[in-house]
Order: structure tokens, then C-alpha cells, then sequence
């Protein structure tokens, strides 16, 4: 192009942008009164050539749409090899649109595998907090692996202290298992309020992750290496079924609105890819990621797709309703389909299923009878049988299954089937309890004690706080439980509570 030619353009160009609205034009230096990247920054879903980078330019975050204005800031990302930025190895522009909430997902690529790096975001002056970012190891690699894993987090029972040792382990990963916020209104007489009623439209799940990702120790744990991120039941609502709401007096078309909103609000504010949806209410999040030839990790969705729960939820006395019903399903016949071809398919070393609810029975009732949770694997046997024996057939004794939801820390051996009690154990699932759900815990009591001593294959149990660690090479996996006292109150150390090993291509879990 000639020079002249040019400058006609460009003043074209002008004279279009000066009719333009003023939600439709990009700002190249924006000016910010307070630090647009308040809610801090985060990496998440890597392979071995990059990943995904997130921030979200909100000055002031509790305001609507985070105090924009309504333009279009360019942001600036980079990526360097040190944390002085000296050795800058990619960059680029990212444009903030306020239809996304001004969310950035930056899917870096041409990177070295099996590196660190660090990155960073800059708009106008403003820039952002740095993170590190790790990229997964070359196809082939058994490069040993250490991560955490994470689930339920309601702020109004308890402070994020966990998040804050989390991220004090530097790991190369952490997978979170779901319940990142809670839907729930505001309530008097908590250790910190919600802000708002109960969130329903997108603006309103915008707020509750913005009072969220506020947090100084969320913000430090998603710094500190990539995530992997699945959702539950709380980023929509309560206990929700496919179109079914808590209370099941919503519409189909009602609750596929609130999906929708819940959905894009969660997209908007985690490091994860660009959606594969025809809607926000489809929004597809299974997916794979592989560690190298160590690990495979499937990340799984048991809310979208699963049929209503049983007589009503709950937990309940079996056999009742439809619960036994071969038709049913927790993850949808296309689901099911997809994990049970994927586990024949994948040569890694390990299958790792990254999900929500239990998968192990835990029976409540004493004696012959069984009282079930409706909402866990056990109120879908059957679904549950087909993936077990899936696994047995395709993938016995590497399969482990990161479960959370349920407020608390088990550890269970899985068998073919749970019908009959001398069914093989053909893979291991570690249950992981609350970052702040439910308070300061509880100990187990004597009944507790005794219905979990007619249940052998559930290992350990405890009712309190925190996280657990996965150290993962070819030959075996260790998991450390860790634990905080409390987290109604500021201060809690974390304590390492009890250690397992699951050795590769051998049926069972034991304790170290």
C-alpha cells in the first residue's frame, strides 16, 4: 500500500469512528481512577504448546458492569520466561467487550512444553498482578506431576484461609471440582454476607463472582499455576437436575434462562476455552487435557445432562420411584458414551475423572435396609454400574475419580459394582471436603462411626476444612489430606492429616 493511500484510509477510518456509537469503539489508552484489574488473574486448561490466560477489567467490580463505561479497552497481554519481564516470548492485544462482562481469555500458544512461565495483562497505564503458568509436558512424557484439588466454597460460612495454603504448594495444577460460588441471597448472622438476594439474572451472577474473586487468597491460589476448572450445582442453583430448579416450580424455559445466565457468568470469569455451544443454557465444558503420557484428565459435567433425581431427592430408602431405572442417567447417554470410548482409546498411564458428586454408596440406614443420597451417584445405580464396568473393562486399577460436593473428605475403593460384596476394586476415589462449605466441620459421632463400619470400602472420612495434594508418577499415586481447623475465624494453619497410595495396575488404596 502507498503511503497516501494509507492516510486516505486512516482518515476514512476516523470519519467512520466518529459515527459510531460510543459502546462500539475501541479504547487504545484507557484511564482508569481505580485498578481495572481488582478481581486479579488466572491460567487454566494447558497443553504443551500454551493455555488459556484470564483477567477481567472491572475498576470497580461491585458496581454494574464492573464501573465501565460501555467502551471497548484494548488490553495488552504478555508472557516471559522470568518474572522481571526481561524475556518476553509472546504478546499481544485483546479488545474487553462489555458483552462479555469485559472478560479476557487469552488462548496463548507456540510455547515450549513441559515450562514455567509468567504473564501479565496492561490497559491504558494500569497493569496486573503476575501470574505463572505452566505448560503440560510433550506427548510421550512421564513427567511426574503434582496437583491440588479444591471444591465449595460458600462465603458466607467461612473465610478462604484453605485457598490461601493452597497456593502456598505450588503445584503444577489445581482442578476445581465445582461449588467456585454460591447462589444463595444474603443472610444475617453469618461470618460474611452475600451481597444481594438470591442471583438469578446474568448481572446478578456477575456480582457474587466478582464478591468472590475479590478474595486476596483466591486471587493468590489461581496465580500461583494453571486450573482446571468443572462446575456443580451452586453456580445455578441448589440440587438442579437438566431444566429441574431446587424447588421444581420453575418452568423448563425458566430454568434454562437461569442456566444460561449461570453458564456465561461462569465462562466469564474462569481461565477456560472458548465455549462449543449453539446457546449459553448448552454450554458444553466436558473436555480432556493430558499431562504428558502420564495423565489423562476428564472433566466431567453430572448437572447438565443427568435426569431428575429419584422420589424426590433426598435421601431415601431403595428401592423407590424410578431410581432403579436402566434408562437413567448422571451424565447423559452422550456423555456416557463419550467417556466410556475415551477410557478404551487413551494410552495414558492414569485416567483421571474430575467430577462432582460421590460415586462410592454411602448408606445411612443400619442393617439390610439402604437409605441413599438421591443426588449422588447412588440415585443413578445403573449409570453408576455402566462406568464402572467400563472402567473395568478399559482402564482397571489406573483409573482415579477426584469427587467433591459433599463437604467433607472420603476416601473410597471402587468395585465393578456395589451389588454384591465380593466385586473387584478396580479404581480409587478421593473425595475432597470444603474450602469454606459448612463451616468449621464437625468430628464423626458414634452412629456415623458404625454405619461406616458396615461399608469396607470406604477407607477414611473426616468432616473438616481444606484441600488434598496428588503426587502422581508412573508407578504410583500418593494423595495427602490437609486440613484447617477452623475458618470462622482468621489464622488456621493446615495440617497434613492422613496420606494414600494407589499403586499402578494394583487393585486397592492404602495408607502410608
Amino acid at each position: 500500500m502507498q503511503r497516501r493511500d494509507f492516510l486516505v484510509d486512516v482518515v476514512r477510518l476516523s470519519a467512520l469512528c466518529a459515527g459510531l456509537p460510543n459502546e462500539w469503539r475501541l479504547t487504545w489508552r484507557p484511564q482508569y481512577a481505580d485498578n481495572p484489574f481488582a478481581l486479579g488473574v488466572a491460567s487454566g486448561d494447558p497443553w504443551s504448546a500454551g493455555a488459556v490466560l484470564w483477567t477481567r477489567v472491572a475498576p470497580r467490580p461491585l458496581e454494574p458492569h464492573g464501573g465501565m463505561p460501555g467502551n471497548r479497552p484494548v488490553v495488552v497481554w504478555e508472557v516471559a520466561e522470568d518474572e522481571a519481564f526481561t524475556k518476553i516470548v509472546k504478546q499481544g492485544r485483546y479488545t474487553a467487550a462489555p458483552e462479555l462482562s469485559y472478560s479476557v481469555h487469552v488462548e496463548v500458544d507456540g510455547l515450549q512444553p513441559d515450562r514455567w512461565y509468567f504473564y501479565r495483562f496492561q490497559s491504558g497505564e494500569a497493569k496486573s498482578a503476575i501470574g505463572r503458568v505452566r505448560t503440560t509436558p510433550a506427548d510421550g512424557a512421564n513427567t511426574p506431576l503434582r496437583f491440588g484439588v479444591a471444591s465449595c466454597a460458600n462465603y458466607e460460612n467461612g473465610l478462604f484461609t484453605a485457598y490461601g495454603h493452597l497456593a502456598n504448594e505450588r503445584c503444577d495444577l489445581v482442578t476445581h471440582l465445582g461449588d467456585y460460588i454460591y447462589e444463595y441471597g444474603g443472610r444475617d448472622q453469618v461470618v460474611r454476607s452475600h451481597l444481594g438476594r438470591e442471583i438469578i439474572t446474568v448481572d446478578d451472577y456477575r456480582l457474587r463472582y466478582a464478591q468472590y474473586k475479590l478474595e486476596a487468597e483466591l486471587q493468590a491460589a489461581h496465580a500461583m499455576c494453571p486450573w482446571l476448572v468443572t462446575w456443580d450445582d451452586h453456580e445455578v442453583d441448589n440440587n438442579y437436575a437438566n431444566e429441574f430448579g431446587e424447588n421444581r416450580m420453575e418452568s423448563a424455559e425458566q430454568m434454562r434462562a437461569r442456566r444460561a445466565a449461570g453458564y456465561q457468568a461462569w465462562w466469564e470469569h474462569q481461565p477456560v476455552r472458548v465455549p462449543r455451544a449453539r446457546s449459553w443454557a448448552d454450554l458444553d465444558i466436558r473436555r480432556t487435557t493430558n499431562w504428558g503420557a502420564l495423565a489423562r484428565f476428564w472433566m466431567l459435567d453430572t448437572r447438565q445432562y443427568r435426569d431428575d433425581q429419584a422420589c424426590d431427592d433426598g435421601n431415601r430408602t431403595v428401592p423407590c420411584g424410578d431410581w432403579d431405572n436402566p434408562a437413567r442417567s448422571i451424565l447423559g447417554a452422550q456423555q456416557e458414551q463419550w467417556l466410556t470410548e475415551g477410557l478404551g482409546q487413551s494410552r495414558s498411564r492414569w485416567q483421571v475423572l474430575g467430577q462432582q458428586v460421590m460415586v462410592a454408596p454411602y448408606d445411612e440406614a443400619l442393617g439390610p435396609e439402604q437409605r441413599v443420597s438421591m443426588d449422588q451417584w447412588s440415585g443413578y445405580p445403573r449409570s453408576r454400574e455402566r462406568i464402572l464396568n467400563a472402567i473395568a473393562e478399559r482402564a482397571p486399577n489406573r483409573t482415579v475419580v477426584l469427587t467433591g460436593d459433599i463437604h467433607s473428605n472420603w476416601v473410597n475403593e471402587l468395585r465393578a459394582g456395589f451389588d454384591r460384596p465380593d466385586r473387584p476394586v478396580v479404581a480409587a476415589e478421593f473425595v475432597g471436603t470444603s474450602i469454606a462449605s459448612g463451616g468449621d466441620g464437625q468430628e464423626q459421632t458414634e452412629p456415623f462411626k458404625a454405619r461406616l463400619a458396615e461399608l469396607p470400602y470406604i477407607k477414611w472420612q473426616s468432616g473438616r476444612r481444606g484441600y488434598y495434594v496428588c503426587d502422581v508418577t508412573e508407578r504410583e499415586w500418593r494423595t495427602d489430606y490437609r486440613e484447617v481447623p477452623f475458618v470462622t475465624r482468621p489464622g488456621a494453619p493446615v495440617h497434613t492429616v492422613t496420606r494414600w497410595r494407589v499403586e499402578h495396575g494394583r487393585a486397592g488404596i492404602t495408607a502410608l
